[in-house]
């Protein structure tokens, strides 16, 4: 149990921030199940500028001319306040006005700089839609630049106790004339976590030596038509207006859970607030927040709920939290270590003083009582406490202590079960025989290449297919792709259902590596698409077999229990391999190959299929397909043609891609790029 407290005391930060974080999450998402519904103390409407809008009315970035138009049209449905989760940073260079101040300067011309003063001018045009409503502008945190950020003081009453506020010398700031027309000016930026989730917005943040507001926190601030904010130290709140909001050392809000209804109800598509008058009478009286859900605004962060949420949505749920005055805090991290330790201490005693099952009974109770205990203080008080790091103590307390009891009982009767424990598989018995006294192989670090098979569609086969018929041709196949693998030098180093995992330079070496394993594929396609002809595979409509293959160092060796060790190997490679193999399902491929793995092999061997971002890696990677065996020299030419073109000239792209399609219709890569480039290129 103190080693236990001592462990979690020396515990990086950051990984104790992920544990706590992770239990604040869930105790977050119980109190919004439990929590009586605040209603809003003002509508809320967020205006999206997403897909359908980029669609309408051309591609992002937007000239300033369009965003007016924009502005203007939420401006038209008189909203109380216009908080943009946009950052106007630099000048129009696409309007007339600023056309002409190019080609002025360019030229030597001053009498077509001049022009500039009399042609439509997107920033001008901006910033007087601006001035028609209060509206809060953005700005964003910066270390290299060193640009000042008007606004309003920040009055104290008392030392104002901002020991961790999120703080850089400088920040990127809109543009003067914009800022000038704008009511309020607050920071765009949302802090991470450790593990790369957004669970806050700051309220405040340190810009130089001096306080800055969120952008949600202004919008208030607009509301409410403040002329200043008013911080005090004891106890430590924002005063604003009627509000009293409580204030953490960091400066930022913790976000509560949101159901997603909630966000499709409040969001408006800005296409349809520009186009149809009607739709902007929703906005009257309500306080309006534009941005983006668009992947090309940049603006999608990943939350606890939602992998991609718009920060606009983010900024609206901290103003719904501010006005409702519901801000989460967690109790200081002394309190909780003490109870980790009441909780432990309960978890000792039931190990030691009760029968097994009261034990676990005791233990589950005071583990549930600390989950719902920590709900209830957040229901009550916003107070978050980490029930997830004393349930682990109590856990872990009452586990070591009953393995102990029971291991002292247990010693004597191995010595008698020791002799009948024959259950290790032959391989690992005979390499124990070799070496005695090694009953767990070391394990080494080696360059494997991993290849992963799966059958395509083979749940569904499973409801169509009688037991007797699946596992009759489950077995030919899995003696199929086996026997391959063997043949080419590699080691079957598991099965799970319908899925072959194999590696290859392991457990011995194994010279040219990776192109064996891309022959074996090969292979195995080329048999499985004869196995596939055979009356009982007809039967059940056997699928292709999808194939994933990588190479990369990884660890391997006996990994296990005492009755049971398997030889396994863990490592990026491994996971590639099996990312891989399910990547074909999106490019219509039957082997997917990795950048490492294709490296090590002639470049002639493969034809490219695109680049993805693989789970668990930060680049983005290239992944191929060795070339079909029935296509010619000048097929293949025209797919690379193609495949080139793809970005830059789809509609050279389609042409040659329906000729390929022509000249080879059974490929199904071909047939899904097309189709896909069509509907992009039509759109």
């Amino acid at each position: 149990m103190l080693t236990f407290v001592a462990m979690i005391s020396v515990m990086p930060g950051e990984w104790q921030g992920i544990v706590r974080e992770t239990a604040f999450d869930m105790v977050l998402a119980a109190d919004r199940r439990i929590r009586h519904p605040v209603p809003d103390g003002v509508p809320l409407a967020v205006i999206d500028i997403d897909r359908r809008s980029l669609e309408a009315l051309g591609p992002w970035p937007w000239p300033r001319d369009r965003m007016a138009t924009l502005v203007e049209a939420v401006s038209a449905g008189q909203p109380k306040v216009i908080a943009i989760d946009i950052l106007f940073a630099e000048a129009d260079m696409r309007s007339p006005a600023a056309l002409a101040r190019q080609l002025g300067s360019l030229t030597g011309n001053p009498e077509i700089t001049s022009l500039a003063g009399v042609l439509p001018d997107g920033d001008k045009r901006l910033s007087s839609a601006i001035r028609s409503r209060p509206v809060a502008l953005g700005f964003v945190l910066d270390s290299s630049q060193l640009t000042a950020v008007p606004g309003v003081p920040v009055l104290s009453r008392g030392p104002i106790l901002f020991d961790d506020i999120w703080q850089m010398p400088a920040a990127i700031a809109p543009l003067s004339p914009v800022i000038e027309a704008a009511a309020g000016l607050g920071v765009l930026s949302l802090p991470g976590d450790a593990d790369g989730k957004v669970r806050r917005v700051p309220l405040f943040v340190g810009v130089g030596d001096t306080l800055r507001p969120g952008l949600a926190l202004e919008a208030v601030r607009l509301l409410h038509q403040a002329s200043s904010y008013i911080v005090e130290s004891q106890p430590p709140r924002l005063l604003l207006s009627d509000l009293k909001i409580p204030l953490s050392r960091d400066g930022l809000l913790r976000l509560a859970p949101v159901d997603i209804s909630e966000h499709e109800a409040r969001t408006i598509s800005a296409i349809d607030i520009i186009r149809d008058g009607s739709t902007r009478s929703r906005l009257a009286g309500a306080v309006a927040f534009v941005g983006g859900s668009a992947p090309e605004l940049g603006g999608l962060r990943e939350t606890p709920g939602d992998p991609l949420v718009a920060s606009v949505q983010l900024q609206a749920d901290a103003m719904k939290q501010i006005v409702a005055q519901q801000v989460p805090r967690h109790v200081p991290f002394p309190a909780e270590l003490a109870l980790t330790l009441v909780i432990g201490v309960i978890g000792l005693v039931a190990a030691v003083l009760f029968p097994p099952i009261f034990g676990v009974s005791l233990v589950t109770v005071a583990i549930g009582a600390t989950w719902l205990g920590a709900v209830l203080l957040s229901v009550a008080s916003d107070r978050l406490v980490d029930p997830l790091i004393p349930s682990l103590g109590a856990f872990a307390a009452f586990a070591t202590t009953s393995v102990g009891s029971y291991a002292v009982v247990s010693r004597r009767e191995a010595r008698i079960r020791s002799r009948f424990e024959q259950h290790l598989s032959p391989e690992v018995v005979r390499r124990i025989a070799e070496e005695p006294g090694i009953l767990k192989l070391r394990g080494e670090r080696r360059e494997v290449t991993a290849l992963f098979t799966d059958i395509e569609d083979f749940t569904a086969m499973t409801h169509r297919a009688e037991p007797e018929q699946l596992v009759a041709v489950l077995d030919g196949y899995i003696e199929g792709v086996a026997t391959t693998v063997m043949a080419h030098g590699g080691m079957v180093e598991k099965i799970v259902g319908d899925s072959v995992h194999a590696l290859f330079n392991a457990p011995v070496d194994l010279a040219d590596h990776p192109r064996r394993a891309v022959d074996c594929a090969i292979e195995i396609r080329n048999w499985v698409k004869t196995y596939r002809t055979r009356p009982e595979a007809v039967d059940i409509g056997l699928g292709r077999t999808r194939i994933g293959i990588e190479t990369g160092p990884a660890i391997v060796g006996d990994i296990g229990i005492r009755s049971k060790l398997d030889y396994t190997a863990h490592g990026d490679a491994i996971n590639s391999a099996a990312r891989l193999e399910a990547l074909n399902k999106q490019f219509g491929s039957t082997i997917c190959v990795g950048p490492m793995a294709a490296s090590r092999c002639e470049a002639s061997l493969f034809r490219p299929l695109g680049v993805v971002v693989l789970r668990g890696l930060d680049a983005p990677v290239a992944v191929f397909e060795p070339w079909p065996s029935e296509t010619s020299v000048n097929w293949r030419e025209r797919y690379l043609a193609a495949h080139q073109a793809m970005e830059a000239r789809p509609a050279e792209a389609v042409l040659i891609l329906q000729s390929l399609v022509a000249d080879c219709p059974l490929d199904p890569v071909v047939q899904l790029r097309l189709s896909r480039l069509t509907g992009t290129h039509n759109t």
